[in-house]
């Protein structure tokens, strides 16, 4: 089966991988990504020319694959059909993951109707996806193998050539987003994990200026990790009512951290993915 760049993988929340061409010997002709839409917040007031400009967000983003199906006779058309149906028209959203790009994938869902038009056993028919999100996000996180080997990365990703490093033992220390969105914990997975003596741990990032202050100790062999809104001590126990009740955000490019309150020996690790336009 011939393959474009644009051809793509099919990923379920549930792990099950679909390529079009391969599985279904479909031919993806195009396929755009749209921009994010943005949408600008303004108000107006008597007696003022214009309005008055509050503030902009990135909104959904569209993707339109132009597709061609070739089948044997009716029969295996029938049967081609009927797969694309199950694979595509389910309630869950699922990953889309572009040939041209295998180290990103995009959340999305079908958001229309779409008719394979048949002449003969040969069809055409567009897809056309939503992402509710703004952004692609990398398919390999932090704690995954930073090389090409590891087969989740690619070229453009924002991968710097020096060993980038997220499991750390010293008071200071970099952390690298090499993608062009804050991790803000609130919208996307950030999991910072402390293991080791600690007395009322303050974990800083000095470059966004924030500050996650832990009102209590661990002992040797003990952790404490912060995942998303949560902070968990050895990984069961709530422990946000001991806390600052701040967050730890990433901007994009590199963040100055110190620790204060470590003891001994210890090891910090941030674990998340980077997010693309």
């Amino acid at each position: 089966m011939i393959k474009t760049l644009d051809n793509f993988k099919i990923v379920t929340k549930d792990g099950k991988i679909f390529d079009m061409a391969n599985d279904f010997g479909v031919l993806v002709k195009k396929l755009t990504i749209f921009s994010p839409k943005p949408q600008i917040y303004t108000e107006t007031s008597d007696n003022i020319n214009g309005s008055i400009r509050l503030g902009k967000t990135w909104g959904e983003r569209k993707i339109i694959a132009e597709c061609s199906s070739f089948a044997v006779d009716s029969y295996d058309y029938a049967l081609l059909r009927n797969k694309l149906f199950q694979i595509f028209m389910i309630l869950d959203e699922f990953y889309l993951i572009v040939d041209s790009e295998p180290g990103k994938r995009w959340l999305v869902e079908v958001s229309d109707e779409w008719d394979p038009s048949k002449i003969g056993t040969y069809s055409d028919f567009m897809l056309n996806f939503i992402s509710h999100s703004s952004f692609s996000e990398s398919i390999g996180t932090t704690l995954d193998p930073l090389t090409f080997d590891a087969e989740l990365w690619q070229i453009g990703q924002g991968l710097l050539a020096d060993d980038l490093i997220y499991k750390l033992n010293t008071n200071t220390f970099k952390i690298y987003n090499a993608g062009d969105e804050t991790i803000d914990p609130e919208k996307f997975p950030l999991i910072i994990k402390y293991q080791g003596e600690s007395n009322n741990l303050q974990i800083k990032n000095l470059t966004t200026l924030n500050t996650w202050t832990y009102n209590g100790s661990t002992a040797a062999g003990e952790s404490i990790e912060i995942n998303r809104t949560r902070s968990l001590k050895n990984g069961i126990v709530p422990v946000f009512g001991d806390t600052n009740r701040k967050l730890i955000k990433l901007a994009p490019g590199w963040n100055d951290f110190e620790l204060v309150g470590a003891v001994g020996s210890f090891e910090i690790s941030f674990d998340f993915r980077f997010y693309y336009f």
